[in-house]
């Protein structure tokens, strides 16, 4: 009897420890990380991304994407940020090629440098650059969590299975959201930043001219929306950009949901929203909403639980100088 208490006591003892370890671990990352160390670390991206924005806007919804990229593979830990001699990086990898931007997370890192030698992550950086796009948009503000830490390896390989694609159905996409601790609610309401960008033809030309429904269309798109589509992007084109959210692609807003759901998304990713209950319940209610209504504060939590998927933190991984290179 005594000896079934002392383990019980024990099983206890080691579930406390664990427990201990797991939280000590996220606590690291916090609102507020640089007070001491660099207290302007946010104001000083801040300034840079005032200046990059009132010079090259197109840029906002690269740099969103970048943050995705970057916590989809390894976790949100600056390696997609690595550059590779022999062109085996994330960046060299087909889903990031299209990434736009790594030279303003340069200049960033820069002025970071000048007044906080080896402090702020690279990692850091592209969270505070992502939430401050987004701002810069009209888009909401959203208190970055910092104390992220850099990663040492970046691989080609790693892209392909982590991202998901632009042709996934609901069921991969709500898989590989589960496989990062990412919620049905966090897909739905980070598709949303596909109010901001532009993408090539490419990437979803299959839906105009490769797919199983008449003259070879894709029956969930809309049939006027695929002729305007096809006059613009014509087979095979690999350089055309097209705007993902048509007459507010620079404005960060609801009306993604309102093309989603009148059956204008640009990728068979967006269409497949609207294949599960919750997901299409989600897209209904933005779609029929106000400017902003319940978005931009869902957008802001969604984008706090990405930004603490695999983070490195405490004595892991480094501060990188340069944002292209480990140390």
């Amino acid at each position: 009897m005594a000896s079934s208490k002392i383990s019980t006591c024990l099983i206890f003892l080691q579930l406390i420890f664990l427990l201990f370890v797991f939280n000590s671990a996220n606590a690291q990352l916090k609102v507020g990380f640089y007070k001491d160390t660099c207290p302007q670390a946010e104001a000083i991206v801040k300034k840079v991304m005032d200046q990059v924005m009132k010079v090259a806007p197109s840029l906002s919804g690269p740099l969103l994407r970048m943050h995705f990229h970057d916590c989809f593979v390894r976790g949100c830990d600056g390696s997609v940020l690595l550059n590779s001699s022999t062109g085996q990086a994330e960046k060299d990898s087909p889903p990031n090629l299209s990434l736009r931007g790594y030279q303003v997370i340069d200049r960033v890192k820069t002025a970071l440098e000048k007044e906080c030698p080896g402090v702020v992550s690279c990692a850091d950086a592209l969270a505070i650059v992502a939430r401050d796009v987004t701002v810069a948009t009209m888009g909401p503000f959203w208190e970055v969590e910092t104390g992220r830490r850099d990663g040492r390896v970046s691989t080609f390989s790693e892209p392909l299975t982590n991202l998901p694609p632009f042709f996934a159905n609901i069921s991969q996409l709500i898989s590989m959201f589960r496989s990062k601790g990412l919620t049905v609610k966090d897909l739905v309401v980070l598709s949303g930043g596909h109010t901001i960008g532009t993408s090539h033809c490419s990437s979803f030309t299959s839906r105009l001219y490769n797919s199983t429904g008449k003259d070879g269309t894709d029956p969930t798109l809309d049939s006027e929306y695929i002729e305007k589509l096809k006059s613009k992007c014509k087979v095979g084109d690999q350089t055309t950009l097209v705007e993902m959210d048509p007459g507010s692609v620079r404005t960060f807003d609801n009306s993604y949901y309102t093309l989603v759901a009148k059956r204008r998304g640009l990728f068979q990713s967006d269409a497949a929203l609207l294949d599960n209950s919750e997901t299409k319940a989600y897209v209904k209610l933005q779609s029929a909403a106000t400017y902003r209504s319940t978005f931009f504060k869902d957008f802001g939590v969604s984008m706090i639980n990405m930004g603490r998927v695999g983070v490195l933190t405490g004595n892991a991984g480094e501060i990188r100088k340069v944002c292209s290179k480990i140390n």
